[in-house]
């Protein structure tokens, strides 16, 4: 008779698991189609703010110190959009927050390019220099235009990213209830200790 509870303990616990499995299915974490489509809007994010860390490199020391933070910024978002190619799911992990950062960081930098390059807009016109004040003037609204993009881009990341955190956090509860469940059936099934 000592087999019969740990048999029906053993099937409970097969349920419980199972449960647990479905319940994975019906969480809401980010799918391949969703983070593939970030991956695209960063894609053209980057290939749109690319040309522009060249341009802020010829900026003096200033520019150029600044546009090798860029370039590492720009490199980890490239090799993220790279590994979540091959495996989106991939995101629903630390990594995809290490995305998110980056693709935060890359805002931030865009909007400093631009800033930069408005500060240059009025030393060029100080110094009777329109044509550089014109240039500079362009790189400011295209850094603009870029950081704007890329908040955008990792707004959904984010977005993506937190449905992720709360999905994992529903997986997680319910496993913990699954196991509170197969202790007590454990518990209540199983034989006491022969003295």
């Amino acid at each position: 008779m000592p087999e019969f509870p740990c048999a029906s303990a053993f099937v409970l616990l097969i349920a419980s698991f199972a449960a647990a499995v479905n319940a994975q299915t019906e969480m809401n974490f980010p799918t391949d189609n969703e983070i593939n489509l970030v991956l695209t809007q960063t894609d053209r994010a980057v290939q749109q703010y690319k040309p522009l860390i060249d341009q802020e490199a010829q900026l003096g020391k200033g520019g150029a110190d600044a546009s090798a933070k860029d370039r590492e910024v720009l490199f980890s978002l490239e090799m993220a959009v790279s590994a979540f190619r091959r495996k989106p799911s991939a995101f629903n992990g630390p990594l995809g927050f290490a995305f998110f950062e980056w693709l935060d960081d890359a805002s931030r930098n865009a909007l400093l390019c631009a800033n930069f390059a408005s500060t240059q807009v009025a030393v060029q016109v100080i110094d009777g220099n329109s044509q550089n004040a014109t240039s500079m003037l362009r790189l400011a609204q295209s850094c603009t235009d870029a950081s704007t993009l890329l908040y955008t881009v990792s707004e959904n990341a984010g977005s993506l990213y937190e449905r992720y955190s709360k999905a994992e956090e529903q997986l997680a509860v319910k496993g913990v209830e699954a196991a509170e469940r197969c202790t007590d059936a454990l518990k209540k099934h199983s034989t006491p200790p022969k003295q």
